[in-house]
């Protein structure tokens, strides 16, 4: 008998704009992922640490986050996950209406997932043009436009799949 490889499998955590506020419905839906990403406004560095503190982190700063968050974090960042390349900014746009400087990083870097915070305005838009899923979390925090909070969870098994979202009230 031939047992092939098992491939692992990454659960992944998206959220943004957390306004200096973490919720509760973040350590219940977040409680199996692998890795959370947060897409910036992440609001004061007690957020950046209860996230660090409860599971691996990558996050960027955004247009709210004052210096302590911005030497602790970067504009842009660049990771790749079982093969996969995700770019993850703050201010980036979406399809066809990507920001200035994010479109051409995007065409030199080519990621397979683009993600993206600061509208409040929860997205999960495929762009053929660049062949990419672009993923926008909406806003998790109490702060903003949004009604709703928003928070994303996906697995990656060589192709993102088994996108799940969470709505709550802010």
């Amino acid at each position: 008998i031939i047992f092939a490889k098992r491939i692992k499998m990454t659960k992944i955590g998206v959220l943004s704009d957390t306004h200096g506020h973490l919720p509760k419905e973040v350590y219940e839906f977040f409680k199996d992922v692998d890795l959370i990403i947060h897409a910036g406004d992440i609001g004061s560095v007690d957020v950046l640490n209860e996230l660090q503190a409860f599971k691996k982190t990558v996050a960027v700063y955004g247009n709210i986050d004052d210096f302590d968050v911005v030497v602790l974090t970067e504009k842009v960042e660049n990771i790749e996950i079982e093969g996969l390349k995700i770019m993850v900014t703050h201010i980036g746009g979406y399809p066809n209406r990507y920001e200035r400087g994010i479109k051409e990083l995007i065409e030199i870097e080519r990621p397979n997932i683009f993600i993206s915070g600061h509208s409040h305005i929860l997205k999960v838009i495929n762009d053929p043009k660049y062949s990419l899923l672009h993923i926008n979390p909406g806003a998790a925090g109490r702060q903003g436009i949004h009604q709703i909070s928003t928070l994303i969870r996906f697995t990656i098994d060589s192709v993102p799949k088994d996108l799940e979202i969470l709505e709550f009230n802010k």
